[in-house]
């Protein structure tokens, strides 16, 4: 590294500052502005608020420039319409559109789009890949023009991968060699789960849509000082327990504490016993904890993962040599100043799921049935008890013959027909040499799936060799369950196949659906039709058991209202009982051909038994023969066509792709911030309201604003796609904005994406009501409760509101991302001070609201004056926080968004 030049840390510990007591995320985010420091941008006291970190916390803004950017294409679409919009503008300006490129390497990998249609057969990934393509093939080709056309942007086609497990086996280097310079791999990604790539030592958190594009610009990336919470691992994982388990376990015990805004960085003994694919697992769900990042410091395993992932050896000399020689390197020896310190012994670890709609809400496994009715009781008002109807339904669920139906009933086929009874809402099902009955409770989708798990081999070769042996003891998948099989990457195809594995989960109809996030990111695809009528007509809550990450409302699907996250090997497990009302730990799983009972204990592989196959099965060639090719793409990629030149050739009448509204004619200077005069509540939401509330990503039907958009342009409700890959065109996105079926809004009269016109009381959907406001003149905001806007990086749940003409939202607290996206969109974040929310202060959301001291010297976090006249002529007076934690944060919302900000700075140019 002698002809390298590096921002030394150890210099700076050898002048008298304590860098060995900082967190190693904070040593990065020092190395970083050392680096970086030009005194303007960068400047003395970035570098004095990090040299001096307060473990307590402060309120001082620091900057970051990531090295690289990483996309996905729900969120990548909208990122290019942007950037081919800004050239548009500033080519309409008289400047050379070729100036508007990435400033720094943007990887966006292609695996948000393929959709679960077909499955359990060896035709479904080949029809799948066919229909995505059919769909997509509009975006692609904008995909493609960015790939021909933009400087330092790689695209890597559908099919290939998962952008996380793509990051974390190929693309993150863990040290980076730039411009005479060498120093730690760092990024932002436009998708939640970017962190991930922490479980290998490289510091990366999600950002909206809109913050990346501005990072790809050059623009630094600023936010508060965060403080770091030290999670303490000891012990290893018990036999019977998973990877999943595990992140499951810390999920709770983080949100219970709270780390929403905050670093968390794993130490401990217990980190020997993690493989980085493990740590990983861990890392990839830092958004459900709702921290940043969760950082695991690169040591010797990680250069072990690397060397087996096909990395060189040059490059992981590199990593070693850096690290030791920069302070960045875990002994395990180390004594660090932490804010504070949780502690989950791996020992005490259990069979674990967690449901029916949070990630934080964890279920032990042997508790899932008990937990069942209590939450049919209290989310579903049903009564649930363990009946003698229900132990009928189980036996007709299995094939077995009863006298509950009559003669007519019988001859019913290819129908669903409503059976009544005093314990379950049930619906018999008849198609042709199958009778079975559905009923709350059903698991409908089972489904591997979600960067999380297929990244981890031992949870996927376990779940492989759980199917072995459910075979060997003659079980199968009930049929009613919609199974699938979506790995990461091809790797994973590869070791499955290579171990045999592969042959044993087909068997149990878990083919391979698609090289993507499909179920956990809401394309599921649709339920069968009998499956389907029967969900609708008894109004049943059936269930998905999957290995994903997210179960919010209606995202995995919009007729299954209970969705439990749990490893592939419990996915696995489930399907074969086809219900999650039952004791997995102690009830038989099934019945084998001779009527002996067959437990859980008795398919499930031991650690050794997992790690045997691993070690015959895993081959470093694998990743060699993977990502030499990964840009190349298949032959319906190679075949697209795409437009050619700096300019992009917008298709006026496409239904996926349109110019984004945002930048046309800018103005060189932005207008005159103003305070907000008698606006109206447009939704007034509790707590817990998640950007797939705001921007559902899945399915949409054609009584939605949405769908009827896409009638009027003459798409068919089969070809309407979903919400996630319409996000190029803004016309789809606005109507799509708060229309989740699952939204409860208190000024709406129904459930849904529906608000009230107050000044007429009438019921409308959301875009209906925001339109008619817009017209008027009126402006808009929301009231919400705690964690607004939790979940995924979505940047139209930011752009969407703001075309729906919402001036402000006023919430008990905000996510970190959701908060960044709406001044990015330029959207006031303004919360609740302590103890106050809108309930305590007796708002109904149907007041006028004026809100005073925006226009005058607006500060970070200045008390703002919010007047509500209710109805009756009644003034309620109450302070609010500005959320603008920056003044940086200030000036994106004076411009009106961070993107007009960044073209304003080019023009000047």
């Amino acid at each position: 590294m002698t002809k390298n030049r590096i921002a030394s840390l150890t210099e700076l510990q050898k002048k008298g500052s304590n860098i060995d007591r900082l967190p190693f995320s904070i040593r990065i985010l020092l190395e970083n502005v050392l680096r970086n420091h030009d005194g303007y941008v960068v400047t003395d006291e970035h570098l004095d608020t990090l040299i001096h970190w307060d473990p307590k916390g402060t309120d001082k803004d620091i900057p970051f420039k990531p090295a690289r950017v990483l996309m996905q294409d729900f969120t990548g679409v909208p990122a290019v319409v942007d950037i081919a919009s800004l050239r548009d503008e500033f080519i309409r300006q008289g400047k050379d559109g070729n100036k508007i490129n990435p400033a720094i390497p943007v990887d966006l990998v292609i695996d948000h789009s393929v959709q679960v249609d077909y499955f359990g057969t060896d035709y479904a990934y080949q029809s799948n890949v066919e229909k995505e393509y059919e769909r997509n093939s509009e975006r692609y080709e904008l995909l493609k023009w960015a790939q021909k056309e933009l400087t330092n942007f790689t695209v890597v086609p559908p099919g290939m991968g998962i952008c996380h497990q793509v990051n974390l086996e190929y693309l993150a280097k863990g040290v980076i060699e730039r411009d005479g310079w060498v120093f730690p791999d760092t990024l932002v990604g436009t998708d939640s789960h970017t962190p991930m790539v922490n479980g290998i030592g490289v510091i990366a958190w999600g950002v909206g849509g809109i913050e990346a594009e501005a990072a790809m610009l050059g623009q630094p990336i600023y936010f508060t000082c965060p403080e770091v919470i030290g999670l303490k691992l000891t012990g290893k994982i018990p036999q019977g327990a998973t990877a999943t388990d595990m992140v499951l376990s810390i999920t709770k015990i983080l949100r219970q504490h709270g780390v929403v805004g905050k670093f968390v960085e794993v130490f401990g003994d217990g980190l020997d016993n993690l493989s980085v694919t493990d740590r990983a697992t861990i890392s990839n769900m830092s958004p459900e904890f709702g921290c940043t990042v969760t950082y695991f410091p690169i040591d010797g395993r990680t250069l072990d993962y690397m060397r087996a992932t096909n990395r060189s050896e040059k490059q992981v000399q590199l990593v070693e040599e850096y690290c030791k020689e920069n302070m960045l390197w875990r002994t395990g020896k180390e004594t660090i100043d932490y804010t504070a310190v949780l502690e989950l012994d791996l020992n005490t670890l259990e069979p674990t799921v967690s449901g029916p709609k949070r990630p934080q809400d964890k279920i032990l496994v042997k508790d899932l049935n008990k937990s069942f009715s209590v939450l049919l009781e209290q989310e579903y008002n049903r009564t649930y008890t363990d009946t003698k109807e229900r132990r009928e339904h189980a036996w007709l669920s299995e094939g077995g013959s009863g006298t509950e139906f009559s003669y007519e009933e019988k001859q019913l086929i290819g129908q669903a027909t409503e059976v009544v009874n005093d314990s379950l809402r049930s619906v018999r099902i008849k198609q042709k040499n199958k009778e079975y009955v559905l009923s709350d409770g059903s698991i409908v989708i089972a489904a591997i799936t979600s960067c999380t798990n297929t990244s981890n081999p031992e949870v996927m070769i376990g779940a492989g060799l759980v199917a072995r042996k459910a075979i060997e003891k003659g079980l199968r998948t009930k049929s009613w369950v919609k199974t699938s099989l979506a790995p990461g990457s091809k790797v994973v195809t590869q070791y499955l196949e290579r171990s045999g594995l592969s042959e044993d989960l087909e068997a149990l109809r878990f083919h391979t659906v698609g090289y993507g996030c499909t179920s956990c990111i809401g394309n599921s695809g649709p339920l069968p039709a009998a499956v389907a009528e029967a969900v609708t007509k008894g109004d049943l809550v059936v269930a998905s058991v999957l290995s994903g990450n997210r179960n919010f409302e209606a995202r995995v699907h919009p007729q299954v209202k209970m969705n439990f996250l749990m490893s592939p090997m419990l996915v696995v497990a489930y399907a074969l009982v086809g219900r999650v009302d039952i004791d997995l730990m102690n009830d038989p799983l099934d019945y084998d051909p001779n009527g002996q009972p067959v437990y859980l204990k008795d398919i499930w592989p031991t650690h050794e038994e997992i790690r045997a196959v691993m070690n015959e099965s895993l081959k470093q060639e694998d990743f060699e023969q993977v990502y030499s090719v990964i840009f190349d793409g298949e032959q319906d990629w190679k075949d697209l066509q795409a437009p050619t030149g700096q300019k992009f050739e917008w298709y006026t009448k496409s239904t996926y792709i349109r110019q984004a509204p945002f930048f046309e004619n800018l103005p060189t200077q932005p207008k005159v911030i103003s305070d907000i005069h008698n606006a109206r509540v447009l939704l007034y939401l509790g707590d817990s309201v998640t950007t797939d509330h705001i921007s559902p990503a899945g399915a949409f039907n054609e009584s939605s604003a949405a769908g009827k958009y896409l009638l009027s342009q003459g798409v068919e409700p089969k070809d309407f796609n979903s919400y996630g890959s319409r996000r190029g065109n803004h016309e789809v996105m606005m109507r799509g904005t708060f229309a989740n079926v699952r939204i409860k809004n208190k000024v709406a009269q129904r459930e849904g994406g529906y608000s009230t016109y107050l000044p007429t009381n009438e019921s409308l959907s959301v875009f209906d009501t925001a339109m008619k406001y817009q017209a008027d003149q009126i402006p808009l905001i929301v009231l919400a409760g705690k964690e607004y806007g939790s979940g995924s990086s979505r940047d139209w749940a930011a752009k969407g509101t703001y075309l729906l003409g919402v001036k402000a939202v006023i919430a008990e607290s905000f996510e970190r991302i959701h908060r960044s996206n709406l001044i990015g969109m330029g959207i006031a974040p303004l919360q609740f001070i302590e103890n106050q929310n809108a309930e305590s202060l007796g708002l109904t959301g149907k007041e006028v609201f004026t809100i005073v001291g925006i226009e005058d010297n607006l500060t970070p976090h200045k008390l703002i004056e919010v007047k509500a006249v209710s109805e009756d002529g009644r003034e309620k007076l109450f302070q609010v926080k500005a959320r603008f934690d920056s003044l940086i944060e200030i000036e994106y919302y004076k411009n009106e968004g961070i993107l007009q900000y960044v073209l304003r700075d080019y023009l000047k140019q």
